[in-house]
Parts: structure tokens; C-alpha cells; sequence
């Protein structure tokens, strides 16, 4: 151990979150499930592909006026 050694700094929003994960163990579990469903879906190849043929070509300037 270093004799001058500060202690290693850790802001409050830190501590906030390492007192809440201790308060609430299954929070890292919920927080992964939730995740997962937002980001472990499958894609169906079929419908995106009919999303991408319903688009409309954007104007290169699209706030200029017809006239």
C-alpha cells in the first residue's frame, strides 16, 4: 500500500447504483431479461422486406418549396 495513496474517487450517481443493486440483487437479472427482449428478437426476413418496398424516395432538400 502506497503511504500517499488517496482513496479512489467515486461520484455520487455511483454510489447511488452500487447501494441500489445491493438493495435489490435481482435488478441486474430483470434488467438483462428486459434487454433481451428488446434486443434478442428474431427478424422475419419476409415482412422487412415488404416494410423496405413501401418506401417513398426523399427529395434531396426536403424543406424547399415547389415553386
Amino acid at each position: 500500500m502506497h503511504f500517499f495513496r488517496r482513496p479512489d474517487y467515486q461520484s455520487d450517481t455511483t454510489q447511488f447504483i452500487e447501494q441500489l443493486k445491493a438493495d435489490r440483487p435481482h435488478l441486474d437479472a430483470a434488467q438483462k431479461e428486459a434487454r433481451a427482449l428488446l434486443w434478442n428478437a428474431s427478424v422475419d426476413r419476409h415482412v422487412l422486406k415488404e416494410f423496405n418496398s413501401g418506401r417513398v424516395a426523399q427529395k434531396p432538400y426536403v424543406y424547399q418549396t415547389k415553386g
